[in-house]
């Protein structure tokens, strides 16, 4: 850092104090030091005697050479009290600096050609007069060749040179490792402005390079979002020093995506909160494995529940049945007792319906599995439908690939799950709507994961609102009209196809339509 020369003191300095010297007897005193430094060379013992009489010539509390090298200054050479530190130094240079002890800092630039070669610094007991200020500038001018040539000086500016270098590598370092993360890092100060963007912030929605964010303040920046709301958030970390997380969810890249953001508070050696970082997580696919693991709970819950009690009401439906047929039998026909009969054998089959629904999560099933092609069980599906009442009126449009690779599964089942995807479709739809049934494979290229098949169902239907959507797998839980449905369609699907290894997910808007995906892993070579 090169250290600028200072100007005289100002025009207040003449009111001040003379030291012990006139301001006439200080270039006795300057004179005697130059006379000192032309005999004796450069030395350790010159350089500490010399100032030791400059302070005792100014009466100063403490004088000392200070030397500089790249962006920074040390400490070479000192008499008097040792309390200046760098950052003292930088402040006088600016100007004679006061002290709150009452004390005034003068500081000198020592030129040796066009190279600073340090500066010198004395700290006094009142204000600087105008002969104070030119014995500290001529002394200064006088020690620059002196400190040019010291050996100790060389030496103090190569490591300080080596140490600087260090200090720029380990901050190079540490804003690679920030850089790397796969998250949005920016950290702001107690002035909201920014001071660290990483390099997930430049790519991110957003895209503002780091040139463009640092130094702002975060409300310039994130100007999409609410000040009032950020800054809130903010004053609430500075005030309490306590961490911050929530969650939100944008569609800015064209897909819901969840996101956790992380306020952290920086703390000071005194305890007192410097900085916030601020951490932008999408957790969008953690979000989605806990919600199939919370899902798969359920179904193991409700398969126990079901295996405990499906001896205690088989039993009592079946005396239930037989005795409505034994009453259908022996009553009149001219009466109405036949018609309730029907609605009680009727109930009857609807319970265990039901019954055996359940027992699907947990009564063991023999998979007869075999290597297959899912074109195969798309076909079969649609041909078992193609009589059935509401699906004639459909128009069903097929778009299925023929370079899939193949899977290791149960046709049957498959088959039964994707019929079950489209009577669902077909109850959404109004008569003549349309529905796609569309097979793909997906390479396990970098990024994309194990290689999958994929089987998706898209209807136009009434599309399934956002608060529903994460309970639609859930057992007896239905969007249809109360009647039409038991609720464990889409579950019975989800334990299908979870066994197979996959899973199934769906996309839907109201008013637009639903897509529901199989996604199956392929078959292991």
């Amino acid at each position: 850092m090169a250290v600028p020369s200072t100007s005289s003191a100002s025009g207040a300095a003449a009111s001040a104090a003379a030291s012990p010297l006139g301001d006439g007897a200080l270039f006795g005193a300057v004179a005697e030091i130059a006379r000192r430094l032309t005999e004796a060379g450069p030395s350790e013992l010159v350089a500490q005697d010399v100032l030791e009489r400059a302070r005792g010539a100014l009466d100063a509390a403490e004088c000392s050479v200070w030397l500089t090298a790249s962006n920074a200054v040390v400490r070479g050479w000192g008499a008097g009290e040792e309390e200046l530190g760098p950052a003292d130094i930088a402040d006088a240079l600016r100007g004679d600096a006061a002290l709150p002890s009452g004390e005034i800092i003068r500081v000198a630039a020592m030129q040796y050609g066009p190279r600073t070669v340090g500066a010198l610094a004395v700290r006094l007991n009142g204000r600087v007069t105008e002969g104070q200020a030119q014995f500290v500038d001529t002394l200064a001018s006088m020690l620059a060749s002196f400190i040019a040539h010291s050996e100790r000086a060389r030496r103090l500016e190569g490591d300080l040179r080596t140490r600087v270098r260090e200090v720029d590598a380990q901050r190079h370092f540490t804003e690679g490792i920030v850089d790397a993360l796969p998250l949005g890092l920016y950290v702001i100060d107690r002035n909201y402005r920014i001071t660290v963007w990483n390099h997930k912030r430049e790519i991110g929605m957003q895209g503002i390079s780091r040139e463009e964010a640092i130094g702002r303040t975060i409300f310039e920046v994130l100007h999409r979002q609410p000040a009032d709301l950020l800054r809130r958030e903010f004053e609430e970390v500075f005030l309490t020093g306590r961490m911050q997380q929530f969650q939100s969810e944008s569609t800015s890249t064209g897909e819901m995506r969840t996101y956790r953001l992380s306020k952290i508070p920086m703390r000071d050696a005194s305890n007192r909160v410097t900085h916030i970082i601020t951490i932008g997580e999408d957790i969008t696919d953690w979000v989605e494995a806990r919600e199939r693991v919370a899902q798969n709970e359920k179904l193991a819950a409700i398969g126990r529940l079901a295996a405990g009690i499906m001896h205690e009401i088989n039993n009592p439906l079946a005396t239930i049945s037989a005795c409505a047929e034994s009453l259908m039998l022996d009553a009149p026909r001219d009466q109405s007792g036949p018609e309730f009969v029907k609605i009680i054998e009727a109930e009857v089959q609807r319970c265990k319906r039901i019954i055996d629904g359940l027992l699907d999560f947990s009564r063991p099933r023999p998979l007869q599995r075999e290597s297959m092609n899912v074109n195969t069980v798309a076909e079969r599906a649609l041909f078992l439908l193609k009589h059935h009442g509401r699906f004639k009126q459909l128009t069903v449009t097929t778009e299925l690939s023929d370079t899939l690779p193949m899977v290791h599964a149960s046709s049957e089942q498959l088959i039964q799950v994707l019929i079950a995807l489209l009577m669902n479709a077909a109850d959404a739809m109004p008569p003549h709507g349309n529905v796609t049934v569309l097979t793909r494979s997906t390479d396990a290229s970098a990024g994309a994961g194990a290689a999958t098949v994929v089987m998706e169902v898209k209807d136009e239907g009434v599309g399934i609102p956002r608060a529903q959507m994460a309970r639609i797998f859930e057992p007896f839980y239905s969007t249809k009209e109360q009647g039409r449905g038991t609720g464990l369609g889409l579950a019975i699907c989800y334990g299908i196809v979870a066994e197979h290894g996959g899973r199934i997910e769906v996309d839907s808007e109201p008013g637009k339509g639903s897509t529901f995906r199989i996604i199956l892993p392929v078959e292991a070579r």
